[in-house]
């Protein structure tokens, strides 16, 4: 997904290399001469406005192992992270351990760049659902740190002002309270689409209901030739374009702003009654100082419990170039342990990807949360037909959907081709 960077251009000349460049060494240099070892981290959290309490563990690691200082070097996601990281992977210079997200996982592993972890013992705790996220060619490349929630945010102050009390669950009550929250003089809700991020992300929520709760192996369908976008996903289409027929949105107008910072400023600043974005933006969103609410999208038939939709989000790899080996897999493993992810895990307010897991409690998630422990939920497939360039291409027809310069059975089309793409 947009948030974490996935368009990758890799020469066709690397994976040869790859091996080549991997007798020369990367990462960080040899021990010290009391034989303590620096350890070269990168990744796109940890810093800016999303620090995660990635320095907080660092440190316990440090404590833990006081023969190993890490050397942590956080970078600007998406574009700016590839950018720096495919030279260095390349030349031999990346760190030891690398932040990736399947995307990455699957091209840098396919170049040989990520040593093979499906020995360490954390591998086995990998919850069933979420292990292909994390795995290539039958091999665990990366250990998964989150199983992040995207869905709808509500300012509860707002809400209260048109007699709301509590976040709508179906799709017949949310319309209801748009109308009441419009009758209030408050803008209903925000959905900004300039990369066509969302529009895509609220199209994939609206089904996690929709069509998941009809058949929980539609992917797997899909994939075989036995299901296909239309019908199957017609009404959560037209729920985004029932939107603006209703007055709620202006999509023309959503369309011209950007999903990634002007969105969360425009919330914070209390723009909007509700909201559309991940939860990696709660922590910051509280800061604003109103009560706030992440739940799942209520696109349910009416009186139903709508299906919480996550996102396999970030991962640590190590780099198989790495003269650190050792000490890059204690690290992976640190993190690994409940205890430590779960420091990380409640900045993000994200649910943990391992069958023994501890997820944490807040009271902003909670609708959300109490659906995924309910098994009420579906996973983006961003390892198959939802990867990276198809993801693009149907946020951009979706796009031409909200503008009218497609039908709804056409869009359908498109976007079966798209998710049909090798």
């Amino acid at each position: 997904m947009k948030r974490s960077g996935r368009r990758l251009a890799v020469a066709t000349t690397v994976a040869a290399m790859a091996m080549s460049l991997a007798a020369c060494g990367g990462g960080s240099s040899g021990a010290s001469s009391d034989g303590t070892v620096t350890l070269h981290v990168q990744a796109w959290k940890g810093g800016g406005a999303e620090p995660a309490n990635v320095a907080e563990i660092n440190k316990a690691f440090e404590k833990a192992h006081p023969k190993i200082k890490v050397d942590f070097e956080y970078i600007t996601a998406n574009d700016t992270y590839v950018q720096k990281l495919q030279p260095e992977l390349l030349g031999g210079k990346a760190g030891d351990v690398i932040m990736v997200d399947t995307d990455k996982m699957k091209k840098w592993g396919a170049s040989g760049y990520l040593a093979d972890l499906s020995g360490e013992s954390w591998a086995s705790r990998i919850a069933p659902d979420a292990k292909p996220f994390a795995q290539a060619d039958g091999k665990t490349l990366a250990m998964p740190m989150e199983l992040i929630g995207i869905g709808l945010y509500a300012n509860m102050d707002l809400l209260k002002k048109a007699g709301i009390t509590e976040v709508p669950a179906d799709w017949p009550t949310f319309l209801a309270d748009l109308a009441k929250v419009k009758k209030a003089g408050i803008d209903p809700i925000a959905l900004p689409d300039k990369s066509g991020w969302t529009g895509s992300s609220v199209f994939q929520a609206s089904g996690s209901t929709t069509v998941y709760q009809k058949n929980k192996q539609w992917d797997a369908d899909f994939l075989d030739g036995k299901a296909s976008f239309n019908p199957d996903w017609k009404a959560s289409l037209e729920q985004l374009k029932t939107l603006e027929d209703k007055g709620y949105v202006n999509w023309k107008n959503q369309l011209g702003i950007d999903e990634w910072a002007q969105g969360p400023q425009d919330f914070s600043a209390g723009k909007s009654a509700f909201w559309y974005q991940g939860a990696w933006q709660v922590s910051n969103i509280k800061k604003a100082g109103f009560p706030v609410s992440f739940a799942p999208w209520p696109g349910g038939a009416e009186g139903t419990k709508p299906n919480s939709m996550l996102f396999a989000g970030t991962m640590w790899g190590v780099n198989s170039q790495s003269q650190q080996g050792d000490a890059a897999r204690e690290y992976v493993k640190f993190w690994s342990q409940n205890e430590n992810l779960a420091k990380y895990l409640e900045a993000e307010n994200a649910e943990s990807p391992f069958t023994d897991g501890t997820t944490p409690e807040a009271t902003e998630t909670t609708a959300f949360t109490t659906a995924f422990k309910e098994g009420r939920y579906r996973i983006l497939p961003s390892d198959s037909w939802y990867a990276a360039a198809n993801e693009t291409e149907i946020g951009s027809r979706i796009q031409a959907y909200l503008l009218g310069k497609a039908s709804a059975a056409q869009t359908l089309k498109d976007i079966q081709t798209a998710a049909s793409a090798k």
